[in-house]
């Protein structure tokens, strides 16, 4: 399903949403740690080469040098959480809440539980109603990367809507999912328990929509979904199948022109994304898409994120599904 063309809305920030709609976003933030965490995750770094167990409370030794943000970083950060002023922001890569907080001050927020600094999860405006989900672990492939983050806004009520928010593994960008390294192998298997995932809130009728970091760009990720002898090829087609119907998704970001997060990046393609169901991309907004973007002298002095947020405004459809 196509979106209606909308205008790319740069800094400073778009208008406020209108009574009814929501502003969805996605944002990852690259370690995201606060700095008394950090501070105890530096003593015990993992050096260069050493593989340390999947779910370890560990940062590289790298990561601890090259991404200790000070005051100024957050502000930075805040202040541009501040511009992009979403209702929801679906978040990769953050240490729980305290980090969060520094960001987003004011904000409730929904976590993942996985003893890794790495976490999926929300933060939610202060006023709407939601219920933290549980964690979707298949995504982790037993806690091997990240779990999915679950959401439930306006729970029990007839505009009740369904949130994930995903970070799926890296490595496999632009190669055909049935690609023997090991990258491949693991992200054909999120694939599969995130087709799961869709095809079960679809089969019960609900509005939903998968928000997060895909590390793939989604729009050029055209084909056959699966070879002759049924071998998983693709992850849009794959999910994107239409079956059961609310499983017809649409793209925030088709149709889009594409901007780097700062003059200094180079990347192709969105791999950040937010993907409605079918009901719910019939109250997409027009015009809404957003991108907020970073200034050139932040992103040389700041130490903020190799990502930046994408947006969109909905109205919640009212009589889909609900379930608790």
């Amino acid at each position: 399903m196509r979106l209606a063309a909308s205008i790319l809305c740069l800094l400073p920030a778009c208008a406020l949403a209108g009574g009814g709609e929501l502003k969805l976003a996605t944002w990852n933030l690259e370690w995201l740690i606060s700095p008394q965490s950090l501070q105890a995750l530096r003593t015990n770094c993992t050096p260069q080469g050493v593989r340390p167990p999947a779910n370890a409370r560990t940062i590289p030794c790298d990561v601890a040098a090259k991404l200790t943000r000070g005051r100024a970083d957050f502000d930075a950060l805040a202040r541009y959480a501040r511009l992009l002023d979403a209702d929801v922001v679906a978040l990769q890569e953050v240490d729980g809440p305290d980090a969060a907080r520094l960001v987003f001050p004011g904000y409730r927020f929904c976590f993942t539980g996985r003893r890794h600094v790495q976490n999926n999860g929300f933060a939610i405006r202060r006023g709407i109603a939601y219920r933290c989900g549980r964690d979707f672990r298949p995504l982790s492939l037993g806690d091997s990367v990240r779990r999915g983050a679950e959401l439930v806004l306006y729970p029990g009520e007839p505009r009740e809507l369904r949130l994930l928010s995903v970070h799926l593994k890296s490595g496999c960008g632009n190669r055909l999912l049935d690609d023997r390294r090991k990258e491949c192998t693991a992200l054909a298997r999120q694939v599969t328990f995130l087709e799961e995932w869709i095809d079960g809130e679809a089969a019960a009728g609900r509005a939903f929509a998968v928000l997060g970091d895909f590390n793939r760009d989604l729009l050029r990720d055209q084909g056959e979904a699966r070879s002759e002898s049924g071998r998983l090829l693709r992850l849009w087609p794959e999910i994107d199948d239409g079956e059961p119907p609310e499983a017809d998704l649409s793209n925030a970001a088709e149709g889009q022109r594409f901007v780097n997060c700062a003059m200094n990046q180079a990347f192709p393609g969105y791999i950040d994304h937010i993907v409605l169901s079918r009901t719910l991309a019939t109250g997409v907004v027009p015009g809404s898409f957003e991108r907020v973007v970073y200034r050139t002298q932040d992103a040389v002095a700041r130490k903020l994120s190799d990502h930046c947020p994408v947006a969109l405004r909905v109205r919640p459809p009212v009589g889909a599904k609900s379930a608790n």
